[in-house]
């Protein structure tokens, strides 16, 4: 049985057919900052909460005054074309194995359930500082042909060592359950903010996928910022996640 439970803020409102993308804090926190420089950009709003008990014992006092559980927020962004995205992200993930994989059917359930055009499941890579490159992974042999028919090459050989966590679980299930989506993992320094690496992303993004996300370099930076203040400043993420406590939370992410 699964225990995640979506709660909608009221009435929900996701178009069908519209792009869904993942993102949560991990290395360089490049996804992390390219989603949130989405939403601080153009209009957006919180629709609902992804909800699952093995999410670490952290509620949170909202801007409003409120105390809110730990979770992942389901917002939509309205892109300067018209069209409509919705972003999947949070500050954390759960803290165990079968916590992750239950959230991760959960997304791709609420992507099935409104036929997304596809999910972008976006992550980051630790590199050496020259390393640049964009990888494109999938776990679908019919997503890798579409993406093939459109030039856009898929990695066979990154990540070496796989991913683990919600990015990882999202993937790998999305073609057991007739999902399109795309892992879009960008080579980092590994930095706790890289900007340049999220903008990299953004713009590549754009390109392959003819997608208006009208991100730039002060705003990245400026989203970069808030979420250090955000996730407490100097404070790692591991300390922030609690992996003090549980090993297993080590290695979180891509």
């Amino acid at each position: 049985m699964n225990r995640t439970r979506i709660h909608w803020l009221g009435e929900s409102r996701i178009s069908k057919g519209c792009m869904f993308i993942e993102a949560v804090p991990g290395v360089g926190n490049v996804g992390k900052i390219l989603v949130e420089g989405l939403m601080s950009k153009h209009p957006s709003r919180t629709i609902g909460w992804i909800l699952n008990p093995d999410f670490p014992p952290h509620a949170t006092l909202s801007d409003n005054g409120l105390i809110y559980p730990p979770r992942l927020d389901i917002n939509t962004v309205m892109l300067p074309d018209g069209s409509e995205v919705i972003i999947i992200t949070g500050l954390m993930q759960p803290m165990t194995a079968s916590g992750q994989y239950e959230t991760a059917e959960a997304i791709l359930g609420l992507a099935k359930e409104y036929s997304a055009s596809r999910l972008l499941v976006l992550a980051g890579l630790a590199a050496d500082p020259e390393c640049r490159s964009i990888h494109v992974i999938c776990s679908s042999n019919e997503v890798r042909r579409t993406l093939e028919d459109d030039d856009i090459e898929i990695s066979r050989k990154q990540p070496k060592q796989g991913m683990i966590g919600i990015a990882g679980m999202v993937l790998s299930l999305s073609g057991t359950m007739a999902v399109p989506a795309i892992g879009v993992i960008a080579e980092t320094i590994g930095a706790s903010s890289d900007v340049l690496a999220a903008d990299r992303m953004a713009k590549w993004i754009e390109h392959a996928f003819e997608v208006p996300l009208d991100l730039d370099l002060d705003t990245t930076k400026e989203t970069a910022n808030k979420l250090i203040e955000e996730m407490g400043g100097e404070i790692s993420m591991e300390d922030f996640l609690g992996s003090k406590e549980q090993d297993s939370t080590a290695d979180f992410y891509v």
